[in-house]
């Protein structure tokens, strides 16, 4: 039995679990198994790999950075962005991967225009990898975070209207939170933004929903998820 799984915490309402095991079901991969590893604190990695013969892990909030210590080796992205979303253990090895770039990347280039500015709310693991994708992109970024000199409450309506794309890469609206957003100046949005949002779950997170209101283009990070996790399955078995 080869397995894969998730490390974080809150791991219930995860997405990977579900989209692996049904991808294993629909393509006919057997003596496969992908489950969710709950940590309490990262601490606990070690035994749970000496413990578990594992063939691939996924990390996820709040580990993405973290997880680095512990692992062996960083691919060339991983170690240029400071976290990790992928772990690919060979030769008795964890190599830190990150498949975030490139799920970000090919999720928002479709919808991405002419729109070369971009603010970034959120400045952990998630947005490092974003703010790596949008330097390969050449738009430039800003990023706003409550332990930054630049808080969601310093964003102004003529930073909203310089930044024609806002991307919402923390945990703010998400199904535990669902009630939460960024307080950033709604009212000034217009056609010409792009929302996009890295949660999947609600579908429509308050952020998405006022972008929505206000003519902007908006976007969930669901497709950027299957891509990632693809990319994921990809450096697993090469």
């Amino acid at each position: 039995m080869r397995t894969f799984g998730l490390i974080g915490k809150n791991l219930s309402h995860s997405f990977s679990s579900g989209y692996f095991n049904e991808k294993f079901y629909k393509e006919g991969i057997t003596n496969t198994e992908y489950l969710n590893f709950e940590l309490n604190d990262i601490s606990e990695f070690p035994e749970l790999i000496k413990t578990h013969k594992l063939s691939g892990l996924n990390v996820t909030l709040p580990y993405k950075e973290s997880i680095i210590p512990y692992l062996d080796e960083l691919s060339k992205d991983a170690k240029e962005i400071g976290a990790v979303n992928t772990i690919q253990f060979i030769n008795g090895k964890t190599i830190g991967h990150n498949t975030d770039v490139t799920g970000f990347k090919q999720s928002i280039i479709p919808i991405l225009e002419e729109r070369k500015t971009a603010l970034i709310l959120g400045n952990g693991g998630a947005a490092k990898g974003v703010k790596h994708a949008l330097k390969q992109l050449k738009i430039a970024y800003k990023t706003a975070n409550r332990n930054t000199s630049f808080d969601y409450s310093d964003i102004s309506t003529q930073d909203i209207g310089f930044h024609n794309v806002i991307i919402n890469t923390t945990p703010l609206g998400m199904s535990s939170e669902i009630r939460n957003f960024p307080k950033i100046p709604y009212e000034v949005l217009t056609e010409k933004h792009l929302l996009f949002d890295l949660i999947y779950n609600p579908s429509e997170t308050l952020f998405l929903k006022y972008g929505k209101a206000k003519k902007s283009s908006i976007k969930n990070g669901l497709e950027m998820l299957h891509i990632q996790a693809e990319a994921s399955w990809n450096i697993w078995n090469t």
